[in-house]
């Protein structure tokens, strides 16, 4: 296969930005473009895996119909220093829409990372349980406990490679495709409000829209004058920790030769927001989109 369709993918982390990935992913396949290998970190761990699993289409249609109310119901939180949310519920609640596999039998080969916070070292997941391995990946500091593997305690990949080229294989066979999701707001697009297929995003039941009209009737929206507010200790926490990744991303893919780069805005999302996952999902079809079409006007 031609070089020019044949890709090492790169997918960074970005907790719920994560999600416009799969509309990448979703992109690169209709142009025809062949995902030859994927490294993922955290978010990206996740939706690579999936992927490269062949469970997309069951992970999407599984995300993409929590609501605010479910994500706040899959997280299981804890008074623990260690992290306030354990972690665990989400994944067994994906379990059973996508039953763990073992990565080494994927036809994509797939790479992930994770630190040992001990060591302070970097640990590369190729082989082994997929859950465990994004498990780890997506353990931010602080947020989520750390995860338990073969007596280490590994955080979020992002803490150290948040863009993981230097876990591709076959970057010299192929054109190397990385996925960013803490650009600064030069990238920031405006949420569509309907998908590819004219769907809303926004729904509500028909009696809740007549309600709404009926009490501004009454009690007409008057503009409020907005306030300064300060941030919370959590989205203090989460937003250094994405600040920090946008550094250590920009330094990373300055070392690699980079055929394409898509980047999506770190204020697009919050790091938590999954119920937006429709949104997201257009938006990285969008942003991908614009990179592919350029990249191709000038070489293809």
């Amino acid at each position: 296969m031609e070089k020019r369709k044949s890709v090492s993918l790169v997918l960074s982390s970005g907790g719920a930005r994560g999600l416009a990935h799969v509309g990448v992913i979703e992109e690169l396949e209709k142009r025809g473009y062949h995902i030859a290998e994927i490294a993922g970190c955290s978010a990206g761990a996740l939706v690579g895996g999936m992927y490269a699993a062949g469970k997309m289409a069951e992970f999407k249609d599984w995300i993409c119909h929590l609501d605010r109310l479910d994500v706040f119901s899959l997280m299981d939180f804890t008074f623990s220093s260690r992290g306030f949310i354990k972690g665990e519920k989400v994944y067994n609640a994906l379990k059973k829409v996508v039953q763990d596999c073992q990565i080494e039998d994927f036809e994509i080969p797939f790479y992930c990372n994770a630190v040992d916070y001990i060591s302070g070292k970097e640990v590369v997941f190729c082989e082994g349980s997929l859950y465990a391995a994004i498990r780890a990946s997506g353990s931010i500091p602080t947020v989520f406990q750390p995860a338990r593997f073969h007596r280490q305690e590994l955080i979020d990949g992002g803490v150290l490679n948040p863009v993981p080229l230097s876990l591709l294989r076959q970057s010299e066979e192929n054109m190397i495709v990385v996925v960013g999701l803490n650009a600064g707001d030069s990238e920031l697009v405006i949420p569509p409000k309907k998908d590819a297929t004219g769907k809303s995003f926004i729904s509500m039941p028909a009696w809740v829209a007549d309600y709404r009209i009926k009490m501004r009737q009454y009690f007409p929206e008057q503009v409020k004058e907005q306030k300064k507010t300060s941030l919370s200790s959590i989205s203090l926490m989460t937003r250094s920790f994405d600040l920090l990744q946008d550094r250590f991303s920009a330094l990373l893919v300055e070392k690699f030769q980079v055929d394409i780069s898509i980047q999506i805005a770190r204020n697009q999302a919050g790091t938590l927001e999954f119920h937006r996952a429709e949104e997201l999902i257009e938006i990285g079809r969008e942003k991908a989109i614009q990179a592919l079409d350029k990249w191709e006007n000038e070489y293809l």
